[in-house]
């Protein structure tokens, strides 16, 4: 029998991985991945394999995760950016690490309940394309040995077959953006970093007030900034100068080109191409050209691009790679 292992969290869609995988017949087993100091979660999981009756196991990887994860979440605030863990913690955390830590477990394949599918050795978009998650995926390897379950599922029909099987995810929640952070990102970061308030100025240099720490906003932020006949966006985080640029011209937040660092493929293309691209994860994607010297030109003009997200690269509902904002 065909022996997959299966990522699981104690939520729904890894829940549902696992019982689909053992319905189409495959030898299961589910591992918790310990990231944190909470044992909530994996006691979910591990009641969960209980009904599906299927092994299961927990891993220590806090370690792991805080050294790879969080420190690159403030090593990268730090710097100025504002990064997507999630991406790092898929490539290092939920497959490379996941891949090494079950090893002893002779798998034929490991499994996520990610929204995705493999196709070919190519990753394309999922059915549910509202849960879609290859934004996420864009810097993972070995997919001869990955299989994404849910993959052709919509999330409303999961719920549905949750609901007839009485597995225990009732009431349930979708998760959290950032999973290592309980309360605001303020707070979190209040905790973790050195914070230096700062002049705030418009786009001429004209000092409008204080800000709080340049830490505490995003590109294209409106809300929170505090300042009256506005409405106000940040426009720039000037880290040299801890400045916070804000502008009432909404337009200025536009862009036609960025350039990209760290590039990666899953399926290799020559340049200059053509492609759709996104720079976050709930934006539709738009029409762009990458060139060789790794700037991304837009068809028409993005809206607070920020430094040190990804963009994504699409070929109809193939994603081909991504890159890093800079």
């Amino acid at each position: 029998m065909t022996k997959v292992v299966l990522a699981m969290s104690g939520g729904i869609d890894s829940g549902m991985a696992a019982s689909i995988l053992k319905d189409q017949g495959f030898e299961v087993v589910g591992v918790f991945m310990r990231l944190n100091n909470s044992i909530e979660q994996s006691e979910k999981a591990k009641k969960i394999a209980k009904i599906l009756n299927i092994k299961f196991k927990v891993i220590d990887v806090r370690k792991e995760f805080k050294k790879l994860i969080i420190n690159y979440f403030l090593e990268q605030l730090k710097k100025g950016n504002t990064p997507n863990p999630c991406v790092m913690c898929n490539e290092l955390i939920k497959f490379e690490l996941f891949i090494e830590k079950t090893k002893k477990l002779k798998p034929d394949f490991i499994a996520t309940g990610h929204y995705a599918r493999i196709k070919n050795n190519r990753i394309f978009k999922a059915r549910d394309e509202k849960k879609d998650q290859t934004y996420f995926l864009w810097r993972i390897k070995n997919l001869n040995k990955i299989m994404f379950p849910l993959g052709d599922f919509k999330k409303e029909d999961l719920i549905k077959q949750a609901k007839k099987k009485k597995l225990p995810f009732f009431p349930y929640q979708e998760s959290q953006e950032i999973c290592f952070i309980s309360g605001t990102t303020s707070d979190f970061l209040k905790k973790k970093i050195k914070i230096n308030k700062g002049d705030m100025v418009d786009e001429k240099g004209k000092i409008l007030g204080k800000h709080n720490g340049l830490f505490f906003y995003t590109i294209g932020q409106r809300k929170g900034i505090g300042l009256s006949g506005g409405p106000y966006y940040v426009i720039k985080k000037d880290f040299k100068k801890n400045r916070l640029v804000v502008s009432t011209n909404e337009k200025l937040l536009l862009k036609s080109e960025i350039k990209l660092k760290d590039i990666k493929w899953i399926n290799k293309q020559e340049l200059p191409l053509k492609i759709k691209a996104k720079i976050r994860y709930g934006q539709k994607e738009v029409e762009a050209i990458l060139s060789k010297n790794k700037v991304l030109k837009f068809k028409s003009p993005q809206k607070a691009i920020t430094p040190g997200q990804s963009a994504v690269f699409y070929k109809g509902k193939e994603l081909i790679g991504g890159g890093i904002i800079i």
